[in-house]
């Protein structure tokens, strides 16, 4: 076990954070209300959802087109939605490379690869960084636009009905914080698990896991049937009706917000001693052993399926003797 409040680092510089990684008490049974609701404030509203909530609040009252503009599919406000996209992503993404890559404000602590990005013959332009930064710029900026852009204007078309309920608070919050994290959970898990067929994942995923220490930059770095399906989790608010603020925040959290958890750092220092978490133990491993969690632990649909590493020695023997059997099949 490592104290969580040091930094710790084996001997090529790794940084090992505490294990096991256990599951939200949202899921415990017999339930415990208090457990879970400290968990829902402290680690999923603190401090990145809580964030995106901010920003899809703030664009929803001056930034996003009006519902009479947005009922007509023309290139001027899409185009709006689509400078706006690309600015989030480099303000977050951006960001977050600046602060710990380019300026390396806390050097290596916390970092879970002491490696800094590649540069390999594999990477566009031979450069890591360059590489990702196009995949999820061009593409990963185009297809989230245009998911976002068809859901807002299927709404304000009239095409897609929004009642009444759908714009109360209480609705509405939840369904932007707990909803849009357990469903772009649960379908982030079947399209990941569906990408490592072995003729998409040479067709497509390859382009993602060539990340195996990834970025701030990797977190939607993919090929464009990759974003295609992958940003396909609009498609629900198309049956599930929902205040513009809920359209907003899936943007957000499929589009920034993989940066945070492919920053390749468990913790940001901010000033002083603030740290906010970050980078996500659960998903490194997954680029490091490829064939364990593909969702995330907000719903952990990996245990029920017996591909949960929970980051212990114990679950590393069994991702061994799974792949042991798999070779004598």
């Amino acid at each position: 076990m490592v104290d969580p409040d040091a930094y710790a680092g084996t001997a090529n510089g790794d940084y090992e954070p505490p294990v096991p990684i256990r599951t939200p008490p949202i899921w415990a049974w017999p339930p415990r209300p208090v457990a879970a609701l400290r968990w829902f404030v402290d680690s999923l509203l603190y401090p990145w959802v809580g964030f995106y909530l901010v920003l899809s609040i703030a664009i929803w009252r001056w930034l996003l087109p009006s519902e009479e503009t947005m009922a007509t599919l023309r290139a001027g406000w899409i185009l709006q939605i689509w400078i706006r996209n690309l600015a989030l992503l480099l303000l977050v993404a951006g960001g977050l490379h600046w602060s710990l890559h380019m300026r390396r404000r806390q050097d290596r602590d916390f970092k879970f690869n002491g490696r800094w990005p590649a540069e390999s013959r594999k990477f566009l332009w031979r450069s890591q960084v360059r590489d990702n930064m196009f995949w999820t710029l061009v593409s990963g900026g185009f297809f989230w636009t245009a998911y976002e852009s068809l859901t807002h204007w299927a709404y304000a078309s009239g095409l897609v009905g929004r009642p009444d309920w759908a714009s109360n608070p209480v609705y509405v919050f939840l369904m932007a914080t707990l909803g849009v994290v357990l469903w772009s959970t649960a379908h982030f898990w079947a399209n990941h698990r569906l990408l490592h067929w072995r003729p998409l994942y040479r067709i497509a995923h390859e382009l993602h896991h060539r990340n195996v220490n990834p970025g701030p930059w990797s977190g939607i770095s993919m090929h464009p049937l990759e974003h295609l399906i992958y940003f396909s989790s609009f498609l629900l608010w198309w049956v599930v009706p929902v205040h513009p603020i809920v359209i907003l925040m899936c943007g957000m959290y499929q589009g920034p917000g993989p940066a945070p958890s492919h920053s390749g750092f468990e913790r940001v220092r901010l000033v002083g001693r603030w740290e906010i978490p970050a980078g996500d133990l659960f998903h490194q491993l997954h680029h490091r052993y490829f064939e364990v969690n593909y969702g995330n632990t907000q719903a952990p649909i990996d245990k029920l399926t017996g591909t949960w590493h929970d980051g212990t020695r114990e679950a590393q023997e069994r991702l061994k003797g799974r792949r042991r059997a798999d070779q004598v099949a």
